[in-house]
């Protein structure tokens, strides 16, 4: 009797065991599989992107998109201005971005940093519209602005980079702060603000990372890549409708606003496939969105 009872509790801690040992092994098991797809399906994203990239990163994608404007200049302060101006009104109809963006150079003349400089820009009537929303009045509001920072720096850059910053962020909003500061403090809706003191608020900001992108990264190919004091791994994606849509269609985005948070939570994820150059991603994201 003694020995039938042993052996029972004995037999209930062995079964026990081994269920154990199976579901330990299971589990691990299902790990290391779930860690292998994921490692799969980031080989097979980052080659996907990759293709993309090569297939729109080219010299022929200037001609049909506002980065040509920058491209016609050779001086630094000319490009920079461009890049900025023109970026400040991509948004809409791209023939029709062109076309604006046309207009507004052709306003400036040979050399938009010296129309600035001398003031051009007050003798603009306030009523007329250079692109939408964006009238002569915004214009010269910007050229005031890009005015007041280069009577104490040489280069727009250097707003950005103040104090070794290499917060595009905290650059945007100095670049921001300091154009505000000589309007009066009056702010403008086509400047957007970051929010650095509540970023959980900040806008993307699309239009200004998309200058900065222009203006830093340096493949010889499509972006300008003059500006040295920042680097490429410290931009942001510029976040416009298409490229939020393929981002949440290949699963990098989950979030469906498209605020400073969504930008950052999407630089991380295209940081995963290149730290040093992140935002080349735009190319295969924007060129694939406005293809489809």
């Amino acid at each position: 009797r003694c020995s039938v009872s042993l052996h029972v509790p004995f037999t209930r801690l062995l079964v026990d065991l081994l269920t154990r040992c199976l579901v330990d092994l299971l589990t691990r098991c299902l790990v290391d599989f779930f860690h292998y797809l994921c490692k799969i399906n980031f080989i097979i994203m980052k080659d996907y992107l990759d293709s993309l990239l090569i297939k729109y990163n080219t010299p022929d994608f200037i001609e049909n998109d506002p980065v040509q404007f920058p491209h016609r200049y050779s001086e630094k302060n000319d490009i920079e201005i461009v890049a900025f101006l023109t970026a400040t009104i991509a948004w809409g109809k791209r023939s029709m971005i062109l076309n604006s963006a046309n207009k507004m150079l052709n306003i400036m003349g040979k050399s938009p940093y010296d129309f600035i400089m001398s003031e051009g820009f007050k003798d603009l009537d306030p009523d007329k519209c250079v692109h939408r929303t964006f009238f002569n009045r915004d214009f010269a509001y910007y050229c005031k602005g890009l005015k007041y920072i280069y009577s104490e720096y040489q280069s727009l850059e250097d707003i950005f980079t103040l104090n070794n910053n290499h917060d595009v962020w905290r650059g945007i909003q100095n670049f921001r702060d300091k154009i505000q500061e000589v309007n009066d403090g009056i702010t403008s809706v086509h400047i957007s603000n970051p929010c650095c003191d509540n970023p959980k608020k900040g806008s993307a900001c699309k239009r200004l990372h998309l200058a900065l992108k222009w203006l830093v990264r340096d493949d010889g190919i499509v972006d300008l890549g003059i500006w040295k004091k920042l680097r490429p791994s410290d931009l942001m994606i510029p976040l416009d409708v298409h490229v939020g849509r393929i981002s949440r269609e290949l699963g990098l985005l989950q979030r469906k606003s498209n605020d400073r948070t969504t930008v950052e939570e999407l630089t991380s994820k295209l940081r995963e496939l290149d730290p040093n150059d992140p935002v080349k991603y735009d190319f295969a994201l924007f060129g694939y969105g406005v293809n489809v």
